[in-house]
């Protein structure tokens, strides 16, 4: 009999003090221990520093709208564990996730591989046509990349996080997360440098991994197109166009992550009309999400390195600061001074507060450093932000959330008056 959900989660959360250790040795040891639940998964492996998480979400709405049965791990979750195992497109429910766990915990590896042996087994338990995998961080040493049968690979953005394990060059970052590619399996890439292309498909020519296909760039096998339509755009890859896609996801910045989602789709051999309508119905909880509270909308969004705060800077420029709140915390690993400079003109008042106490290894910004930056009140928590932000706001003002996912998972579960279970990096 399986034990309870609650006390399988216990046993994981014992895991993540022995923090994060990278290497397949430890997942490939389990997997042979377990049965090989990941064989047989008809995998779509996704990389990059930021949009992975978005361009997962797109392609299983598109596979959704093309009736495949999918499954999809990503990490790490805003409010609830279950939340980065999901089933034909919602959390896994209690009676899946421990009968995925229970096994999982009896190998001895950490709270990211248990958590990635949990949805392979999940994934293999609803045999899902479609197995869609985010990295968690790389992609060379990441847990998941032990899968085998992928069917696509992408690598959506490269940027400078996690320097000191994946390197400080766009290039030794590039070849980290070319890591995942393999022999004769497409490759899509998302606008990146020259420097972090070049690195890439250095790699995919030397595992003949074919064909790679690039957004707006034509020194590989395929271009892919993008071209705004008014509120719509026309994509076109090396297979087709989708014409008229509307993406469901706000931001600019999404254009680029749909374009990927579609030549993985196409990939796939998903026909047009679905990789429009699945496009069109993504949802991302935290990714520029309006809630509306009272006569207040906050917009939660997690922007937690360099590269994403700019995308969020050029997302929120129709808001006007007279009449934007913001609420600002990161970890102290982060590019937090630029990070602010970026998002802290789009509000007039500025609430700082850490996203949570530290985690092994990290800590967060401290909120005064932040309020000498740029002038805002040093709150205790993300849920103290929260209150006196409402309390201040006046009607029809947005609250703009930002800098971690551990902040944006905090605020919405407190808007959402739900309890958040325990935050783990990865």
């Amino acid at each position: 009999m399986v034990s309870s959900l609650d006390a399988l989660k216990e046993q994981l959360l014992s895991r993540s003090g022995r923090g994060a250790t990278y290497g397949l040795e430890r997942m490939q040891r389990a997997l042979s221990v377990l049965g090989h639940p990941e064989r047989g998964l008809p995998v779509v492996h996704v990389a990059g520093t930021n949009g992975k998480g978005s361009v997962c979400a797109m392609v299983e709405a598109i596979a959704l709208s093309a009736g495949l049965r999918t499954g999809m791990f990503t990490s790490p979750h805003l409010c609830s564990l279950n939340e980065r195992i999901r089933i034909d497109g919602a959390p896994i429910d209690d009676p899946s996730f421990a009968a995925a766990l229970s096994p999982a915990l009896q190998t001895p590896v950490t709270f990211f591989e248990t958590m990635t042996l949990s949805a392979m087994r999940a994934m293999h338990d609803a045999a899902v046509d479609i197995a869609i995998f985010e990295v968690g961080l790389g992609g060379r040493l990441d847990a998941t990349n032990v899968l085998a049968d992928k069917r696509c690979t992408a690598i959506v953005s490269i940027a400078h996080d996690h320097t000191r394990l994946l390197g400080d060059t766009d290039r030794l970052i590039a070849i980290e997360k070319a890591g995942i590619v393999k022999q004769g399996t497409p490759l899509v890439l998302g606008p990146v440098s020259d420097e972090a292309r070049d690195a890439i498909v250095s790699v995919a020519r030397d595992r003949q991994a074919a064909p790679v296909w690039m957004v707006a760039d034509d020194s590989v096998d395929g271009r892919i197109d993008i071209e705004p339509r008014g509120d719509s755009l026309d994509i076109t890859t090396p297979a087709g166009t989708v014409e008229g896609a509307q993406v469901g996801l706000a931001g600019a910045h999404q254009r680029d992550n749909a374009a990927v989602a579609c030549a993985v789709a196409m990939q796939l051999g998903i026909d047009t009309g679905a990789i429009a309508d699945g496009l069109a119905q993504t949802t991302w909880p935290g990714r520029l999400e309006s809630i509306r509270h009272q006569q207040v909308t906050v917009l939660l969004d997690c922007a937690h390195n360099e590269h994403a705060a700019r995308a969020l800077a050029d997302a929120t420029t129709t808001l006007d600061p007279a009449r934007t709140r913001l609420i600002f915390g990161a970890m102290g690993d982060k590019a937090w001074g630029r990070m602010l400079r970026l998002v802290g003109p789009r509000a007039h008042t500025r609430y700082y507060c850490e996203p949570l106490p530290s985690l092994v290894g990290r800590k967060p910004a401290p909120p005064p450093q932040l309020a000498a930056l740029l002038p805002g009140a040093v709150m205790p928590s993300p849920e103290a932000a929260l209150t006196r932000a409402l309390a201040e706001a006046t009607p029809g003002e947005t609250i703009l959330v930002t800098g971690s996912i551990f902040l944006a998972g905090a605020v919405r579960s407190a808007l959402q008056h739900t309890e958040r279970e325990f935050v783990i990096p990865l």
